[in-house]
């Protein structure tokens, strides 16, 4: 019994002494720094600037700058860094609107960074006691963050995902195991090592530690390079070549951006329809060749085509004129009064629409193709009664079969949700397509959304395509290449030939459990932090720093 106590004695010895050796926060001054610097990082992670490697040093520095602050110290670190990285990022959404929306945007989707700050300072003790895990503990509150993030509110707001900052980057290539989480968690344990390691390196500037006790941080180095390493080593592509076919993609343009890009309905109809009869007309002169299928963008038709004859009857000259069928994005009225529906709809030559092949956008976006709590949305901006009618969801994934494929088809920001894609493939899609229509935003919007549509390639090994009313369109192979990739606000019209997959890559099989197994790893870590609180309250003050 003596001996028990004296080994308790010893322990609570142990315990107060690794409390004091423990290496204190950052000063604040220098923290906020980081915390800027950090959002300004990964900004320039993503397109239009593509520098995907500060993705995991953005990640580093807010790792670093809320380590052992307080709750909600580490919240307003985390903070700064999300409105460094949305406000310009998200910029595009004020080019019309005004600012007010554009600011309410950026501050609530800060927020969920500000809930990432709290959860790692929080986390802080968990890193402390067990040194290697902090990379993975930074990884998979990254991944639980995201996904929270892309569910609430009113459906999520997937834009910014570190997953799609990593287009050029070897880890887009874990997109086809575990898709965007495992890349977001790639990236952000990639952060958490370089955290790991300069934290360390700091520890043992200044002192007299030998090459030894430098080991670990070597070894963390080598980590940080060994991960995109990983990357290169999974193999990417057609989960199972098809056959190949030729597609034609129709970038018609539009008479003027902006909110009121279809103001002038019928130009925008006419653009489509004169960009497909220029091409049956280089086919007819064999300068170019018969595609077995074209794609219209999202919006090409917003005059509804089944029921207004003179617009269906324009749509038919083309489909006639090129002797293929159109997939055309259309809006179309109904089925109730004061509704509308944002669709894909098939158009056949000879015959005119296949309303079996139609599909209905099933995540209609907030506040701008249909504004929940309007009366309150209109204190904010009267933009919000541009939205004349409510765009009313889909139910049923966008699996649209042709004579030649069978397309999955996602309508503008739905390529950013997971389930969405997903359900395409698994009905049995051997070519993803994205309509969209960016005329309301800039290039820079238009490059973000390309770069999710080449993770969704690598995914599930399916060839893909962005079609836009007025760019960037262009093909993306299954290894996320991507060829005539169009100019923006022009009118173009590409046409190539793609070889159909069909098959499943493991990402396709297993679906979200990735995410939700890191997602359940995150609260099991907060779990065990509050645990090693509750024990530190008993051994001594909390260490944190005052200034935290």
């Amino acid at each position: 019994m003596p001996v028990t106590a004296v080994d308790s004695s010893e322990a609570h010895v142990g315990q107060v002494r690794a409390h004091a050796d423990a290496p204190r926060a950052l000063p604040m001054r220098v923290a906020v720094a980081l915390a800027v610097t950090a959002g300004l990082a990964l900004l320039l992670a993503f397109p239009p600037y593509g520098l995907w490697p500060l993705a995991p040093v953005g990640v580093a520095l807010l790792a670093t700058a809320v380590h052992r602050r307080r709750i909600r110290a580490g919240a307003g670190l985390g903070f700064l860094t999300g409105v460094a990285l949305f406000a310009p990022m998200l910029s595009w959404t004020n080019l019309h609107t005004g600012y007010l929306p554009w600011v309410l945007l950026s501050l609530l989707q800060a927020g969920y960074l500000a809930l990432l700050g709290a959860a790692a300072a929080y986390a802080s003790p968990l890193a402390d006691r067990f040194r290697a895990a902090w990379p993975a503990l930074t990884a998979v509150l990254w991944v639980g963050q995201e996904a929270l993030r892309d569910r609430t509110p009113f459906g999520g707001f997937p834009w910014g995902r570190l997953a799609f900052s990593q287009e050029d980057s070897p880890l887009l290539r874990l997109a086809a195991l575990g898709g965007a989480p495992l890349v977001t968690f790639a990236v952000a344990l990639t952060g958490g090592l370089l955290a790991a390691a300069a934290w360390r390196a700091g520890q043992l500037r200044g002192g007299a530690a030998g090459a030894r006790r430098w080991a670990p941080v070597a070894g963390l180095t080598a980590a940080v390079l060994a991960v995109p390493g990983i990357g290169l080593l999974v193999p990417v592509g057609a989960a199972r070549p098809g056959e190949a076919v030729t597609v034609a993609i129709v970038q018609g343009n539009v008479p003027r951006l902006g909110l009121d890009f279809n103001a002038q309905r019928q130009a925008v109809l006419n653009n489509h329809v004169d960009a497909t009869v220029d091409l049956a007309r280089q086919v007819a002169a064999g300068t170019q060749r018969r595609p077995d299928l074209v794609v219209w963008p999202e919006n090409s038709s917003d005059i509804d085509p089944l029921r207004d004859a003179s617009a269906g009857a324009r749509i038919s000259e083309a489909a006639d004129a090129i002797d293929a069928p159109i997939l055309v994005g259309a809006v179309l009225r109904g089925p109730g009064a004061g509704q509308v529906r944002n669709a894909g709809l098939m158009w056949l030559p000879g015959t005119g629409p296949d309303l079996a092949q139609l599909y209905t956008k099933r995540h209609p976006v907030p506040f701008a193709e249909y504004v929940p709590m309007r009366d309150i949305a209109r204190m904010v901006s009267k933009e919000v009664d541009r939205v004349r009618a409510d765009f009313v969801p889909g139910t049923e994934p966008g699996v649209l079969r042709t004579p030649s494929a069978v397309l999955g088809d996602v309508i503008c920001f739905e390529v950013a949700y997971d389930e969405v894609v997903r359900d395409t493939v698994t009905g049995g899609a051997q070519l993803l397509v994205v309509q969209t229509n960016n005329a309301t935003f800039d290039v820079a919007e238009a490059r973000q959304q390309l770069a999710m549509v080449r993770l969704r390639a690598v995914e599930h090994g399916r060839p893909a395509l962005m079609a836009s009313t007025v760019g960037v369109s262009g093909f993306v192979a299954p290894d996320g290449r991507v060829s005539d990739a169009t100019g923006f606000n022009t009118r173009a019209v590409v046409v190539r030939e793609v070889r159909l997959a069909d098959g499943r890559t493991l990402a396709t099989r297993i679906g979200l459990w990735p995410e939700v197994a890191l997602t359940a790893v995150a609260v099991a870590a907060l779990a065990g932090a509050a645990v090693l609180r509750r024990r530190r309250a008993t051994v001594g003050p909390q260490e944190q720093p005052r200034t935290g």
